[in-house]
């Protein structure tokens, strides 16, 4: 690859970050840097939680099949981000990108399948 191909090939890159980046904006994320990963020197679109939140709802779903409903463990997951996201904003204790990505993943996984067992409810009362 000459230096030109290399160019346009870090300039495409470039514009595809902007387009994820207006995209994660969208969601509602706020984007901030020192709580986001990196990949090859590019910040991620949607910050550490969101992330997590986001593979909680894909996880969910295999997971409700699998192991069906279970409202404590549903709510016990919401609890475990929203106490993180607390202790972080009343300064307890700082939270780290990892604890983020993990809470968030849990509490993706509580919502998702909390608005699936809903969900389902109202299916079968209306049948």
């Amino acid at each position: 690859m000459n230096k030109t191909d290399h160019s346009i090939q870090s300039q495409k890159s470039y514009q595809l970050w902007c387009k994820c980046m207006a995209l994660g904006e969208r969601t509602g994320c706020h984007q901030m840097p020192e709580r986001s990963f990196f990949y090859k020197g590019y910040q991620m679109p949607i910050c550490a939680r969101c992330t997590g939140v986001l593979i909680g709802y894909l996880l969910a779903v295999p997971g409700y099949i699998i192991f069906g409903f279970h409202s404590v463990f549903s709510i016990f997951s919401c609890i475990c981000m929203i106490t993180d996201w607390v202790i972080q904003a009343c300064k307890i204790k700082s939270s780290t990108n990892h604890r983020r990505l993990i809470t968030g993943i849990l509490g993706g996984y509580g919502i998702m399948t909390l608005q699936i067992g809903v969900i389902k409810k109202l299916i079968f009362m209306l049948k």
